[in-house]
């Protein structure tokens, strides 16, 4: 399995995921980077997003095709 957890969650969860799978931590790698580019690299990179913004399920319906 592959994650991306976003900033808001915090490199904590980053962390003890990345003990067990391939996770991508936006706190440590994509700092401040905005909502639709990290929907976009979770969705092209085929990661499971995990957040506590609820912004994210607006852009998802917002852009769904």
């Amino acid at each position: 399995m592959k994650f991306i957890v976003d900033e808001c969650t915090g490199p904590k969860v980053a962390e003890w995921l990345a003990e067990h799978y391939d996770v991508l931590s936006v706190y440590n790698e994509m700092r401040g980077e905005n909502d639709i580019n990290i929907i976009q690299k979770s969705f092209h990179e085929k990661r499971i997003l995990i957040t506590n913004d609820k912004d994210f399920g607006e852009l998802v319906l917002k852009f769904r095709t």
